[in-house]
């Protein structure tokens, strides 16, 4: 088995996600070693973990639980990281809900699980990215981040900042040689869409230009892509992924 230090580790937060699912498989595929972060569902991580591990006998791969919802996961995910290249945040959770019956706690749970608790995070692992000739940081943004959805108000408040983030610490850690961009899915066939009935979801596909749904695969396939040195001149970039919807 090689050495820890000629491996290329990543964290990825929400592995146990059907997005972050399809993305561990990807950079596994890829020659990475991961750390799989999870908050609730230990049946999937344990799933990914098996078949990971068969794949992949000669890669390492690290379950890591911790719910980003809590101040604690800072301290719980910073304490389990060794050698790490690179971090995917691809947790999260949405929100559909007008805005006069949204209430502050459920806003400050958006963002403490999208933006606050990230920030902090990279805050506290960017010394371990800094050690490392190239590193590269990928949000998971949404649609909603660059134009806004009703009834999404507070989710669509939580992206934009996301994608805001991404632009702001692209520069602040450009000259380490760490790259920082994130992939804004549109409409992704996931249960996180299961809430919008079959006639509205008709009039999206309406809507999307090339004609079908998007897939986890087609966000894994991006963040493969922009985990690897052939984005490496890429940072502060938002790339949307939307088959052509609100472009």
């Amino acid at each position: 088995m090689r050495n820890k230090m000629t491996k290329k580790f990543a964290l990825v937060l929400g592995a146990s996600g059907e997005i972050g699912s399809a993305i561990c498989r990807n950079l596994a595929e890829a020659g990475w070693s991961l750390y799989l972060h999870y908050a609730n569902n230990n049946e999937r991580i344990e799933k990914l973990l098996t078949e990971l591990n068969e794949s992949y006998p000669e890669q390492e791969f690290m379950v890591l639980h911790a719910d980003m919802s809590k101040a604690d996961c800072i301290e719980k995910i910073v304490d389990s990281i060794f050698v790490l290249n690179a971090i995917v945040f691809a947790q999260g959770h949405s929100l559909y809900k007008g805005l006069e019956d949204t209430t502050i706690d459920e806003i400050r749970l958006l963002f403490q699980v999208h933006v606050e608790h990230p920030m902090a995070l990279l805050g506290k692992l960017n010394s371990k990215l800094r050690q490392q000739t190239s590193s590269s940081v990928v949000f998971v943004g949404s649609i909603w981040g660059d134009t806004g959805a009703s009834y999404e108000v507070a989710y669509s408040a939580a992206k934009g900042a996301q994608h805001a983030l991404v632009k702001a610490y692209a520069k602040e850690v450009a000259l380490q040689r760490t790259r920082v961009n994130a992939v804004s899915p549109g409409f992704i066939d996931t249960k996180m869409n299961t809430h919008i009935e079959e006639e509205a979801r008709q009039l999206i596909l309406e809507e999307i230009p090339a004609g079908i749904l998007g897939s986890p695969q087609d966000i894994a396939n991006a963040v493969a892509f922009l985990t690897s040195e052939k984005a490496s001149y890429i940072t502060g970039q938002v790339i949307r992924v939307n088959g052509g919807w609100y472009i």
